[in-house]
């Protein structure tokens, strides 16, 4: 059984990443409404994930029989005085969300939850990960911000390449939806 401190970081964290899906998907209709397909479709593809996210934490708190709760979210932002805003707004997001994981997996130990400082891992990892994608992408963004189509370009040749199975060690999301 989780610790009632982990299961309630467990559920706040849920809440946050809901609201990062939400503020991926204000991102990718900017990009739709600039007609910047790839970015857009990179900004729709990340808010996925990131319900995916919720979704795993929903599923680790059913698996644990500790009340899951899907709580409300504030509105995201939806407007930008440029095409690199949402990028860096983005990065900033993931930083933060890097902070949260990182003190639940701190907690985790501290509680002697074993449980959950193993499933905690699976996003330390990806946080790495995420961190460094958005870092990559602001970078590109910032040198060809006079350049829209050049961004779209280097998306669509990363897009290609980028393919790829699953992480076996991801965990479940509720309700069996694929990873």
């Amino acid at each position: 059984m989780t610790s009632t401190a982990f299961a309630d970081a467990v559920n706040e964290q849920i809440g946050h990443e809901y609201a990062a899906h939400q503020q991926y998907v204000a991102i990718a209709v900017f990009y739709d409404a600039q007609t910047l397909p790839h970015l857009a479709q990179f900004f729709y593809k990340q808010a996925l994930e990131e319900r995916g996210h919720a979704m795993m934490m929903v599923q680790y708190l059913l698996d644990q029989d500790a009340g899951p709760i899907v709580p409300g979210i504030k509105p995201p932002k939806t407007d930008f005085d440029d095409i690199a805003a949402p990028v860096s707004l983005a990065l900033e997001q993931e930083k933060m969300v890097t902070e949260q994981i990182n003190a639940m997996a701190a907690l985790a130990r501290d509680e002697g939850d074993f449980a959950g400082e193993q499933f905690i891992q699976w996003f330390t990892k990806e946080q790495v990960e995420e961190v460094s994608s958005m870092s990559n992408l602001l970078t590109v963004v910032e040198r060809l911000i006079d350049s829209p189509m050049q961004i779209e370009d280097h998306l669509a040749r990363e897009m290609a390449a980028a393919g790829g199975g699953g992480d076996p060690t991801e965990p479940a999301q509720a309700g069996g939806a694929p990873a």
